[in-house]
């Protein structure tokens, strides 16, 4: 085994902090490595802080409190306690006790066995609503496998397990933790990510933090991951399929009444010939857009030391030990003595 960080996100959790920690230490009592546990509170008007001092009182500093100046969401508390994760590995959890610590140590293991970057959960029998969670769970599930191409059963189970060099390279912004998998497939291949069915336990105490208006802003940001896993170093691309493919109908439509005006009618009052005008007006705009984007992101790749693509550090560190070809090595097959 190698150091452990668990990662946990809290709002408003003060009834769960004790019985949480109290199963991570059983789960992990015979864990054979170092192992640490970060509480990011992400600006709990209750108990929650304070508890998370007493326990720290209780089990000692590995114990690690992270409170959040206000709310900023799950993502951004979760982008904070990845950060400051010292593991080799790190998993994150939710803080309502629905994830059980139990099936952590089994992760980790998988993970390192089977040379992966990322062992996520699947809450194969889920204890929640049917109308409100599991539903609208598996349309969005459904559609970011077909959009992402990362093929998971449950992207939403915060329960996930992580190799910290790759997950350290992935920013999370706005409310991406629940494409973190997509995220990951940027920076390594999807064969590395793979899903452990684990427990899943109903909620018994405090209120869930989701409702149905999770499920426009999962769209939303589905639309964004789409972009940005396929065309954030070539925006061009996208704008300039969008933008031939206006300019393209309304060619098409001015084309046509071209020839109707030709042949003697009248199109100077037909709705058709200002839709053709304003889809070629589109078509420019878009095209444009696509030029300045392409140039931002040349900037943005060019100016700091963010790559376009993601070499593992096990591989770049047996790259930099790599010889050279020494003359007659090609010829001979042999190393030549020194």
């Amino acid at each position: 085994m190698v150091p452990l960080s668990l990662v946990v996100p809290v709002f408003n959790e003060e009834d769960n902090i004790a019985p949480l920690l109290a199963r991570v230490h059983e789960a992990l009592a015979d864990y054979s490595a170092d192992w640490e546990i970060l509480l990011i509170d992400d600006g709990s008007n209750d108990r929650t802080v304070a508890n998370i001092r007493a326990a720290q009182t209780r089990y000692g500093r590995h114990v690690r409190l992270v409170p959040l100046a206000r709310n900023f969401g799950q993502t951004a508390a979760m982008q904070a306690g990845i950060d400051l994760a010292r593991g080799q590995v790190i998993a994150t959890l939710d803080g309502d006790l629905q994830n059980d610590p139990i099936d952590i140590p089994r992760m980790v293991r998988r993970l390192l066995d089977e040379d992966l970057d990322l062992v996520a959960g699947w809450r194969k029998n889920r204890q929640d609503n049917l109308w409100l969670r599991k539903v609208p769970s598996k349309i969005a599930n459904r559609l970011i496998r077909k959009i992402t191409g990362v093929t998971l059963n449950d992207y939403g189970c915060s329960l996930k397990v992580f190799r910290a060099s790759v997950i350290k390279g992935v920013r999370l912004y706005g409310e991406m933790h629940r494409f973190i998998p997509a995220w990951m497939a940027t920076q390594t291949s999807p064969r590395r990510i793979q899903e452990e069915v684990v427990a899943h336990h109903p909620r018994t105490a405090g209120t869930s933090k989701y409702g149905l208006s999770r499920t426009f802003r999962v769209i939303i940001d589905l639309i964004s991951v789409y972009f940005f896993m396929r065309f954030a170093a070539r925006p061009a691309h996208f704008f300039g399929m969008l933008g031939l493919g206006l300019g393209t109908l309304g060619g098409g439509i001015l084309a046509y009444l071209l020839l109707l005006k030709v042949l003697g009618e009248s199109i100077g009052d037909r709705p058709l010939f200002m839709v053709g005008i304003m889809l070629m007006l589109m078509s420019v705009q878009i095209l444009l857009t696509g030029v300045l984007s392409e140039m931002l992101s040349r900037t943005y790749y060019e100016s700091n030391t963010v790559q376009s693509y993601h070499i593992r550090p096990d591989d770049r560190a047996e790259l930099e030990t790599a010889a050279w070809c020494l003359p007659g090595q090609a010829l001979t097959g042999t190393t030549p003595h020194d």
